[in-house]
């Protein structure tokens, strides 16, 4: 399915919003321009079409929905806040009636002991929790993430995370930076001041070796 990042943008300008009522899971919505040119970044990567995708923290299931809206075959949402499930639910049942590719939402506080998929996903794409508020809060996802041994995991981080690459080669990935752009900060989670912030986020693309699809950065 071809789409222009203006068309997808719109589309999943449509979805009912993510709510970001809890500071404590960190509950950063991935505005819908960004979340367009991302995934259809991925799109022209890994080919989605046909493909099974995991969008784990998947908060109103804008990733995973998205990647629905470019031709996924089977979207796996999968979300802590029982409040926002719901949204995602409603949104995947909206979208269902339009696409071909089938979702399913999962509630789920994710850590390493959490049940695996019965078939690996080919593209894990997330949004994690930053862990600004609580340290390390991104970790069971992205530990989660890599030991499914799904052929590419793409992330959304903070643009100030050290961490990603080194945890990620503990689970045999190499790495490669797909995008770096601001993202837009709510208010509620900087004190309630009024004036709107921004953060620099870098858009990870996690490969096996020789996988390689990018430009190699010499910084």
């Amino acid at each position: 399915m071809v789409m222009r990042p203006k068309h997808l943008a719109i589309e999943l300008s449509k979805l009912q919003p993510h709510p970001c009522t809890s500071v404590e899971l960190e509950q950063y919505a991935t505005e819908g321009d960004l979340a367009a040119y991302w995934i259809l970044g991925i799109d022209q990567v890994e080919e989605m079409e046909g493909k099974r995708i995991l969008d784990l923290g998947a908060g109103n299931g804008i990733l995973g929905l998205g990647c629905l809206l470019v031709g996924a075959q089977h979207v796996t949402l999968v979300e802590a806040d029982p409040q926002v499930v719901e949204r995602a639910k409603a949104n995947a049942d909206v979208l269902s009636l339009r696409c071909e590719g089938t979702v399913e939402v999962i509630q789920e506080h994710i850590s390493l002991e959490s049940e695996r998929p019965d078939i690996i996903p080919d593209i894990v794409v997330m949004n994690p929790p930053w862990g600004v508020q609580t340290a390390k809060a991104d970790r069971p996802l992205l530990e989660y993430a890599f030991s499914l041994g799904a052929p590419v995991v793409h992330i959304l981080h903070s643009a100030k995370s050290k961490h990603l690459q080194a945890l990620g080669r503990d689970y045999g990935y190499e790495s490669e930076a797909m995008l770096e752009t601001e993202f837009r900060l709510p208010p509620t989670y900087l004190h309630h001041t009024r004036k709107k912030a921004t953060t620099t986020v870098r858009c990870w693309r996690f490969h096996r070796p020789g996988d390689a699809k990018l430009i190699e950065d010499e910084d």
